[in-house]
């Protein structure tokens, strides 16, 4: 990383030392309530129901592959994907409007030899971490609750993470073309919160009504499920990771060279 791009991140990671204790619910507790009460309390309902592959269609993929598996493990590593979508989305709206408008830092960070781009990679790099505490903290919780099957199942924080900048990029991109939040409100009432109900997180998408089974496919979060729950269960297939990796590198990159532009023109008048 370039050292004016260092500049950006020791910025925002001195910020967030004063104001880390916030952060504490969604990082900490929010897991561990999750886990509790979807893992473990309606989990028994549904292992009690014929466990978490049962219902997922006669022949189809993901029944055949989650055959015996509980509930709760079924769930954690969705939630782990969804998490980092989620902590992504945060960090990259309401903060980066904060550095544009409200606050104005990026303003006087390229009053320096600091370049939009820098911003771009420290801001990025920044959300990059966060991220990797937050699924790191929410991984070892799942250990916690034994929603962890085997000593693979850490690939899944990897997976998480490349799962997060692929949302946090392009969100970035776009938060720096709005004036004011409220295009937030359609952007978390209309993505994230149907990506987090609607994309294998709670249960198989097969279970979805036919003509919905394409557009959940095609949707990020679904890649970032699917990858991260094949590699915590131990169900990868290199083919589907490979594809998994590619398109969420994919969103990542090109939410990056979206982030240049879209910083370069606010930013520089």
């Amino acid at each position: 990383m370039a050292a004016p791009a260092v500049r950006v991140l020791e910025h925002e990671l001195l910020v967030y030392r004063r104001v880390w204790r916030g952060s504490i619910f969604s990082s900490f507790l929010s897991p561990v309530l999750f886990l509790a009460a979807m893992g473990l309390g309606l989990g028994s309902l549904v292992d009690a129901g014929g466990g978490a592959g049962a219902g997922a269609g006669a022949g189809g993929a993901t029944g055949a592959a989650l055959a015996g598996v509980s509930y709760l493990a079924f769930l954690a590593p969705g939630l782990l994907a969804s998490t980092a979508m989620q902590t992504a989305a945060g960090e990259s709206t309401f903060p980066v409007m904060a550095g544009l408008v409200w606050v104005k830092s990026f303003h006087g960070m390229i009053a320096t030899p600091i370049r939009p781009a820098d911003v771009v990679i420290g801001k990025l790099t920044y959300i990059g971490l966060r991220l990797l505490l937050v699924v790191g903290v929410f991984f070892l919780v799942a250990v916690l609750f034994g929603a962890v099957t085997g000593p693979g199942a850490i690939l899944a924080v990897p997976a998480a993470l490349l799962t997060g900048l692929a949302f946090a990029a392009p969100i970035a991109a776009y938060s720096a073309t709005q004036r004011d939040a409220n295009g937030f409100n359609a952007l978390f009432r209309f993505g994230v919160i149907p990506l987090f109900l609607f994309s294998g997180t709670f249960f198989p998408i097969e279970q979805l009504p036919g003509i919905l089974q394409p557009v959940a496919y095609v949707t990020p979060l679904w890649h970032g499920v699917d990858l991260c729950r094949s590699l915590a269960l131990g169900t990868a297939e290199p083919l589907l990771t490979l594809v998994h990796v590619a398109y969420l590198g994919t969103m990542t990159a090109l939410g990056v060279a979206a982030a240049f532009v879209t910083f370069q023109r606010r930013l520089v008048k």
